[in-house]
């Protein structure tokens, strides 16, 4: 069985290695949050020396950073894991970063004999607490199957997405319907409000035609409508992927438009004061700006 070196403890990453550890994987943690790794050592995970111990110890390394920045930095510089590592290593990168970012990293590894994985992470905090996460995965078929077993620990759903930097750019094409529809929505709930409807029965309308979404209908009713606006995806994050899809939507000569829009209300949100709630109280800050009391289901 490989030795796994996990890097990255917040929000999901922290419950992605717990499931690792739980189901008997040999692990090695490192983060800078130091209780972060406090609570992996719990369960029965090593904690590594720094990114060096990680190289020194793991055959697989598993990255889950905020940023492109904290990836690169991580993996590519100077005292980073590329400059620990050794042939045969495989990185799997786990964040949500720039495709340019993956693309560059992934190229890197090849030239040091490491393989590299990028498989970005769907679903919500909740469901990596549940070890419910969905992955999309860019790799070779060899390492592929290498990998697996370790998603199969951590999540339910699994696509083999196509060739590395695959994995990352379905992530984007899927948050930005994700996140550009909570915009869409908080416009037409807050409209219904304004007209007096009733939201319940609106909803049982919007559900029975090619109108409803997922997030509508799934996200939303167990949070936002319920009065839940705790961050399971926080609209800082939201605001953050909104801004990488633009961007290799720009690189790409491909226009936005509502994405951009969808981009403005998140900034408008963090600028009120929300960025640290989940995304779907996108509806609260924008049912607020049309003087609309913000709907709750009944029940």
């Amino acid at each position: 069985m490989d030795r796994i070196g996990f890097i990255g403890l917040g929000r999901m990453g922290r419950p992605m290695a717990s499931n690792l550890v739980r189901k008997g994987f040999p692990l090695a943690a490192y983060d800078i949050n130091r209780s972060a790794v406090e609570e992996l050592t719990a369960l029965g995970a090593r904690a590594a020396n720094g990114v060096a111990g990680i190289a020194e110890g793991s055959d697989v390394v598993v990255t889950m950073l905020p940023s492109g920045v904290e990836v690169g930095e991580t993996l590519a510089g100077p005292d980073g894991l590329f400059a620990h590592a050794r042939p045969g290593q495989l990185v799997m990168d786990m964040s949500t970063i720039e495709p340019a970012t993956t693309d560059r990293l992934a190229a890197e590894a090849a030239k040091r004999g490491l393989a590299f994985v990028d498989a970005p992470v769907g679903r919500l905090a909740s469901h990596a607490d549940r070890g419910e996460s969905l992955f999309m995965v860019g790799a070779g078929d060899a390492d592929f199957q290498r990998v697996l077993p370790l998603l199969q620990a951590m999540g339910t759903t699994i696509h083999h997405c196509g060739p590395v930097g695959s994995g990352m750019r379905t992530k984007l094409v899927n948050n930005f319907l994700a996140i550009a529809s909570c915009q869409l929505n908080a416009e037409a709930l807050a409209l219904t409000q304004r007209f007096g409807l009733d939201l319940e029965k609106t909803l049982e309308v919007i559900h029975g035609t090619t109108a409803t979404n997922g997030q509508l209908k799934i996200n939303w009713a167990s949070k936002v409508l319920t009065g839940d606006t705790a961050p399971g995806f926080t609209i800082d994050l939201a605001h953050k992927d909104l801004s990488l899809i633009l961007a290799a939507a720009q690189a790409e000569k491909v226009a936005l438009p509502m994405g951009s829009v969808a981009r403005d209300a998140f900034t408008l949100a963090r600028q009120a004061g929300f960025g640290g709630q989940d995304f779907s109280a996108l509806l609260d800050w924008f049912c607020g700006l049309a003087g609309a009391t913000p709907p709750r289901l009944s029940r």
